[in-house]
């Protein structure tokens, strides 16, 4: 049995990530913790845990592993504390800024296992390869990456729209980042991003490839975050028994 413990449990996502462990025979929900609702009973009757009572609550309930979805701040001292208990972790917190992300990497490395992603969807894991083939191919395209997503989102671009342009970047070697466009310029040798914020759209990413004559799409819709929670679920059993290290989504689908 697979112990799991969960922060921003009644969030959108925590409160998701929570029925698909609840499906799961064999898994168990140990310990859901939050900065508000403290004593609240969720799937399984286990309380709500105040958050700031994260490192007492590790140690008393012993989870396998901590599944994160919070917001950045919040997530790199869940990252430490789990470390510091010898919790693997999942991470689908995004909006991390390159020096949050060291200060995790600081934390887990020699230490837990953990798998880090901006986004867990099987779908979008996959849209990620296709990315990287088209871009081989297509190096002298313009590319354009669009992304949309429902208007309280913060972070923007996406955490997945910037592992999109990474991507791209990886095998069109040197190239600029143009964030949106205004004014009177001409289209140098540049990646375009655009960010949307409308509604509740719950995720939606195109990269377009246009070339003389014809432009291909490559497009990943979520219709629910249910895409999300199954995928951070199905990354959790993967790392319960890891060696230490930081893993991707994609180390998960391949089972390495």
């Amino acid at each position: 049995m697979i112990k799991i413990a969960v922060t921003g449990a009644l969030g959108r996502m925590g409160t998701l990530v929570i029925q698909e462990v609840a499906r799961d025979e064999d898994m168990k929900l140990v310990a859901g913790l939050d900065a508000i609702g403290a004593g609240r009973h969720l799937t399984g009757n286990v309380a709500v845990s105040d958050s700031a009572e994260i490192a007492d609550v590790l140690e008393l309930t012993r989870p396998d592993v901590l599944i994160d979805f919070t917001i950045a701040s919040a997530s790199v001292e869940n990252v430490r504390v789990a470390a510091d208990c010898g919790v693997n972790l999942v991470v689908g917190t995004t909006g991390l800024s390159p020096e949050q992300l060291g200060c995790m990497r600081e934390s887990i490395e020699g230490r837990v296992a953990a798998v880090i992603s901006p986004n867990f969807s099987v779908g979008v894991n996959v849209f990620w390869k296709l990315l990287a083939v088209a871009a081989e191919a297509l190096k002298e395209y313009d590319i354009e990456v669009i992304e949309a997503h429902h208007n309280q989102k913060k972070d923007a671009p996406s955490g997945t729209a910037l592992a999109s342009v990474e991507i791209l970047k990886n095998a069109l070697g040197p190239v600029e980042v143009v964030h949106g466009r205004s004014g009177m310029m001409l289209r140098g040798r540049e990646i375009g991003v655009h960010a949307v914020r409308a509604g509740d759209i719950v995720g939606d990413h195109t990269v377009l490839f246009a070339g003389p004559g014809e432009r291909l799409e490559i497009r990943h819709q979520a219709h629910s975050r249910t895409a999300f929670a199954s995928g951070a679920v199905r990354a959790a059993r993967w790392v319960a028994n890891k060696e230490p290290g930081i893993y991707s989504m994609a180390d998960v689908l391949n089972k390495t």
